[in-house]
Order: C-alpha cells, then structure tokens, then sequence
C-alpha cells in the first residue's frame, strides 16, 4: 500500500513518517534520507522542498521513491514559485489563489502539475489568516491526489514557464510604505505583511509605526500624509485615504489607532 512508505514533511519537520525508520530528537533530515534509500519507498510528499533539500542530493532523492517526490506549493502554479506565495498573493491584491501538487524535478517549482484547487482571498484576509486556509485545503489535496498517483488516474500538465512569476522570502525592509502610495496599495501592504514583519512606515517625528490591521476610505485631494480623522485615525494617501485601525509604536504594545492620536494629540489638518 502506499500509506505504509510515504514520507510526508512540512517545511523542515516531520509529520508522518509510515517506512518503519526510527526518528530521534536532532537527526538530520540528510541522515533520513539516507536510511531510506534501502527502503523501497513509494512516495514522497512535500512542502517547503527547497528547505528539505538543504544538504542532499536533490537527484537521488526525486529518484528514490516508485512514484517519485510531489510538493504541494500554495500557490496556483506557474504563478508565485518561491518561498512566500501566500504573502505575495495578498500584497498583489490578488481575488484569488489556491493550491498545486506538482510532480517535482530539480527546478524551484518547475515540476509538471498534478492538481490545483482555486480559493478566494476575502478582500480583508491578512496573509496569516489566508495561509492557515490554505495549508488546511492543501493537506486535503495530498490525501487525496496519493492514491490517485497510485492508480495511475491524474495527469501531469507542464507548467507554463514564460508566465511564471516569483515568490520571494520577505523581510523587514521591503515592509516599509509610504502615504504617497495609494490607499490601495497600503491596505494590501498591511495585510501581505501581517503577522511578519509588520508593515510600518515613518512619521513626520521620525518614529517607526507598524500598522496590522487598516482600512480603506475616501479623500478629496488633501496632501499625503494629512490627518483627515482621529476617530478613527484616518490619512491622506497619493489616492484616496487609509484608516489605520491597529499600529504598534516603537517600544510599545499595539493599541488602536485613535487611541495612539489621543496620545500624541492629533488633530485634523495635522501631518503623520
């Protein structure tokens, strides 16, 4: 049966492990990679597999097993190859994702197609809430395209490589924005980046604010950066305007954004 030598693993860590090799607190993935070269497995299912091939070799790996090595990415392939396409999705304001099971080979993503699931993103989701979704529909499609890889039922459809777009890891600095940007852009930075790292920006007293959570609304030409409301906390942005609903400043605990207006006195007219 294929149950009994599938090898499942999410990002660096284990889930399943159904091939009788015995796992210990530290072991190298490498190292159980290794023992099971003399094992015969069927299949392996992964995510994060550029992580899992740290340390190995990627060939005799995708080589090993009788059905060869599936990932499943969370992303609607050839689209947001890389490490955060969750993230991606929603800074690109996107009204849909979904996920894919692809047969791997030793590309980042490149694999032929098994299945794909399309999914909503709600126009509010943060990153954080859409790949908790996301990951949940995926581990679904693994229990269900294995046994069809067996019965030899699902067909492999080659990606469309010149439309394939990148997915890359975020990081602190890209989270910046600015009130020149649109409401637009701002409303999906915000979302894109929570949980991390927190999209923030500077205010006109050079202190670092994060914002985690916004919303959009409307502006009638006033200069950027102009505090149209307190409550709630509401700015001029290049087009249209943000209501900053949650921030975190620097050193301080999150609050809300009228209560962190309160706090340093603003009023409408103001710059932030």
């Amino acid at each position: 049966m294929v149950a009994q030598a599938t090898l499942l693993l999410f990002g660096s860590f284990f889930v399943m492990l159904l091939a009788g090799v015995p796992i210990s607190a530290g072991i190298g993935i490498a190292s159980i990679f290794t023992a099971l070269f003399s094992m015969d497995p069927a299949i392996f299912a992964l995510t994060a597999a550029q992580r899992c091939f740290s340390g190995i070799d990627s060939f005799s790996l995708l080589e090993m097993p009788r059905y060869g090595c599936i990932n499943l990415h969370v992303s609607l392939l050839p689209k947001y190859r890389g490490s955060a396409p969750v993230q991606w999705s929603v800074l690109n304001g996107d009204a849909e994702t979904g996920v894919s099971i692809m047969q791997m080979d030793e590309g980042l993503d490149t694999g032929d197609v098994l299945y794909c699931k399309k999914i909503t993103i709600d126009p509010e989701e943060t990153s954080g809430e859409l790949f908790d979704r996301v990951t949940a529909v995926g581990a679904e499609a693994l229990c269900e395209t294995i046994p069809q890889i067996a019965a030899g039922t699902l067909t492999a459809v080659p990606q469309d490589h010149e439309n394939a777009t990148l997915a890359p890891m975020l990081n602190k600095e890209m989270a910046e924005f600015h009130f020149t940007d649109s409401a637009a852009h701002i409303h999906n930075w915000v979302r894109g980046m929570n949980p991390w790292p927190g999209a923030w920006f500077i205010t006109s007293g050079g202190k670092k604010l994060k914002v985690m959570s916004c919303r959009v609304a409307a502006a009638n030409g006033e200069a950027p950066g102009t505090v149209l409301a307190t409550k709630p906390l509401t700015i001029a942005c290049g087009e249209g305007a943000i209501q900053l609903l949650e921030v975190v400043p620097e050193g301080k605990k999150p609050m809300d954004g009228t209560a962190f207006a309160a706090g340093l006195r603003l009023k409408t007219g103001d710059s932030l």
